[in-house]
């Protein structure tokens, strides 16, 4: 098959030197060209001096090695035009891939395909060298001279052919690169789109809410320092590469989207704020009133039971009024915060003013809540070791479920428990009972025998 490119060629240009690849393809066409004109116009020219020359005629042995010369030349032909037209198209793809992919894999790749080229311009000097050795339009031409044309111009066809079938496999196995790359150029527009939109977005926001008379002054900063990455942006993957492209325009749009979710929830964030400010005034202010009646329960707990009873709770007034003065200039300089509009400072300073108050409505709750216990189990503290004692015999029936024996890993705490309780009871003999003693050990009595009970069912849910 002769293939018939538009340039004519002329063979003695390219002797000099290995030709670049526009060359080439340029010999390519020129050589097609000159397969192109008919054999009826070179046998032709000799008839133009038909003015009493010896006219001379072709045939024989020379002419069908001629011609076979020439097909041979048609071939080579077509199959350096093929081998350079697929090594223009691999290079497109391997500049892709370079532009996306820096992995040694993809530096493999391009190393590989440089190799290639090699190979790709020896095969090609020799097409071209055999081509310029031999005119095959010459009357003169000896057979011997046609075959070897003949021989050298196949021999060229067959390395192109082959160095065309490696170029194949290779483009082949850049599948993955290829298709790796050609995702993420195809993420790239979408992404730096979003993130323009996102930018847009967040400016926006930002009006609307200085609309309402909130300033933002935080999130304008945070806006403003995503401009230069704007910048960066517009000027392309082609500056600053594909990937670093795409993770900059992902970072700008999650940037740029959390300043717009802030901006839009300013106003009512503002309004969470002064709620909580008016809220933790009126809880302090009661806290107050609350303190002021701690002292009259210490004094009954005092008149009635044991040091042991009361002793950690004397202090109780004393640090429950100093927790509410912390609290109460903790809410001023949060109502500061709030009027400047230190969103983050006012929101901090209200976290502390309420782990303040909850210390001390803790506090101030544990002294009724230690006189109420107190009384309960000095008018009735059977109601209190038959609890515990329920508890110890339920964990007793679970040790021994499915069992002759229990488990001395069980039997032995549980056994402990009993022991202790029974102690706990004999503190309440005598004319001053210990009673929050007492509370304080079937507390820990039941607390000793509800890690057995964990145990046990942690053991058997797991098939031990």
């Amino acid at each position: 098959m002769t293939a018939t490119p538009p340039q004519p060629y002329s063979p003695s240009k390219r002797r000099a030197r290995r030709p670049a690849r526009p060359a080439l393809r340029d010999a390519l066409r020129d050589t097609l060209a000159l397969a192109a004109l008919p054999l009826a116009v070179g046998l032709a020219l000799p008839a133009a001096f038909a003015g009493g020359g010896t006219r001379r005629w072709f045939g024989g042995r020379a002419d069908s090695q001629r011609a076979e010369a020439q097909a041979a030349k048609d071939d080579a032909a077509a199959a350096f035009y093929e081998l350079d037209t697929a090594q223009r198209d691999l290079r497109i793809s391997i500049e892709t891939i370079s532009a996306v992919d820096d992995s040694p894999a993809a530096k493999r790749a391009a190393a590989d395909f440089t190799d290639l080229g090699r190979r790709i311009d020896e095969a090609s000097q020799r097409y071209i060298q055999a081509v310029d050795a031999h005119d095959l339009d010459r009357d003169d031409l000896e057979a011997s001279a046609a075959a070897r044309a003949r021989t050298e111009l196949t021999a060229a066809k067959d390395e192109l052919v082959r160095v065309n079938a490696d170029l194949d496999r290779f483009a082949q196995s850049l599948g993955p690169l290829l298709g790796k790359a050609e995702t993420q150029l195809a993420r790239l527009a979408p992404a730096v789109e979003r993130a323009r939109q996102a930018l847009l977005a967040a400016s926006n926001a930002l009006d609307a809410v200085r609309g309402s008379g909130l300033r933002a002054d935080d999130l304008a900063a945070r806006l403003a320092a995503l401009a230069p990455e704007l910048t960066r942006l517009n000027q392309g993957a082609g500056q600053h590469g594909v990937p670093q492209t795409l993770d900059r325009a992902e970072r700008v749009s999650r940037e740029a989207e959390a300043i717009r979710a802030e901006a839009e929830r300013l106003p009512e964030r503002a309004a969470e704020i002064d709620h909580r400010l008016v809220s933790l005034r009126t809880r302090a202010q009661a806290l107050t009133t609350r303190a002021g009646q701690v002292e009259p329960v210490l004094s009954e707990l005092r008149r009635r039971f044991t040091v042991a009873c009361w002793q950690d709770l004397q202090h109780v007034p004393e640090q429950a009024e100093e927790h509410v003065r912390q609290a109460e200039a903790k809410l001023a300089e949060a109502r500061a915060a709030r009027d400047e509009q230190r969103w983050a400072d006012a929101t901090a300073l209200l976290s502390t003013v309420r782990a303040l108050l909850n210390s001390t409505d803790e506090a101030v709750s544990a002294a009724g809540d230690r006189l109420k216990r107190l009384n309960a189990v000095q008018k009735d503290p059977q109601q209190e070791i038959e609890r515990t004692r329920f508890a110890i015999r339920d964990a007793q029936r679970l040790a021994m479920a499915g069992r002759s024996t229990p488990d001395p890993r069980h039997a032995r705490p549980l056994d402990d428990s009993v022991a202790r309780l029974e102690r706990a009871i004999g503190t309440l003999e005598g004319r001053h009972p210990d009673y929050w003693h007492f509370l304080t050990e079937t507390e820990g009595v039941r607390q000793s025998v509800a890690r057995v009970v964990a145990q046990i069912r942690e053991e058997r849910g797991t098939g031990h």
